[in-house]
């Protein structure tokens, strides 16, 4: 039988297993410093999983090795740990997905080895009003996050131009992500057509850069804006998440100035921040994501 340790957090018995198992070989980060990593970030990461629907990418045996998501919430979570009932067309039922709204959940989350949380772009009680619009930045080798933080910067330039707002995070894994936040009536239909079209028009300003189709083949040394993840059916990982690389990287939240740095330096040291380097941001920044929570905007027509 597993290793249980039995902690109390917040009121909350949990049963936490297998604390000293490695789950980044190449650091020897271990379950346990996952789950310190999650406690400790928290307080800014519970606001952007509040009232969302939560996909679990699991991953028993570590970053390294086999995962699965998990969208169903597991039929033996504690009574304390909500859900979300979403209908699935493809299922042609509800998938009732896991609600993390404080501490102890993430933790019950974080002990079943999910050590990557991807959300919803909507809230629950609203699952067809995405609060926020999100251009997915995937680079094709030999391309980096560099050339993720050139295409970026245009992105941003065309909605400077329309007086939007816009914020940037590392996905954690190889590329960049752009967010938009509205907070105002929309619908998906609305945001993923202006997102395709926006990635059009920089594939065609841009063809030696950008590419705005799926197609693998075409990706080669080019930047993929991945408009698709504007859509109902799909989560996208949520920013201070852990991602499963080499290393114990997280989605961060990164400054516009950082990612001009990035670019004129061509260095993607500047956009890689692993969890202790996260923490000490938002010990110094707080969470630069936070307007995209309730900062109201309204999409303009392209």
């Amino acid at each position: 039988m597993p290793a249980k340790t039995l902690v109390k957090i917040a009121g909350q018995e949990l049963a936490l297993s297998n604390l000293d198992k490695v789950f980044y070989p190449a650091t020897g980060f271990t379950k346990g410093e996952m789950i310190d990593y999650y406690i400790r970030i928290a307080p800014v990461l519970l606001p952007h999983l509040a009232g969302r629907p939560v996909t679990l990418k699991r991953y028993p045996g570590g970053a390294a090795d086999d995962f699965f998501y998990q969208k169903e919430c597991p039929s033996h979570r504690p009574d304390w740990v909500p859900t979300a009932p979403v209908w699935s067309e493809g299922n042609n039922r509800n998938i009732n997905f896991c609600l993390l709204a404080d501490v102890p959940a993430l933790v019950w989350a974080a002990n079943l080895a999910a050590l990557e949380l991807h959300t919803s772009l909507s809230l629950a009680v609203a699952v067809a009003t995405p609060t926020m619009l999100v251009f997915d930045l995937d680079p094709g080798p030999p391309a980096t996050v560099v050339d993720c933080a050139q295409v970026g910067l245009w992105l941003k330039a065309v909605f400077d131009r329309h007086g939007l707002a816009s914020f940037p995070k590392t996905s954690g894994s190889k590329g960049l992500q752009v967010y938009i936040p509205l907070n105002t009536p929309t619908d998906y239909d609305r945001t993923k057509s202006f997102a395709r079209a926006l990635a059009q028009l920089l594939e065609k300003q841009h063809p030696n850069k950008v590419v705005s189709r799926m197609t693998k083949a075409l990706r080669t040394g080019k930047v993929f804006v991945d408009w698709s993840q504007n859509d109902e059916h799909k989560t996208t990982v949520c920013v201070y998440s852990l991602r499963a690389r080499e290393k114990p990287t997280a989605s961060a939240p990164v400054t516009w100035d950082e990612v001009a740095a990035a670019w004129e330096k061509r260095d993607a040291t500047l956009l890689a921040f692993e969890a202790a380097d996260v923490l000490a941001r938002v010990e110094k920044y707080g969470d630069l994501f936070a307007p995209v929570l309730t900062l109201k905007q309204k999409l303009p027509s392209l």
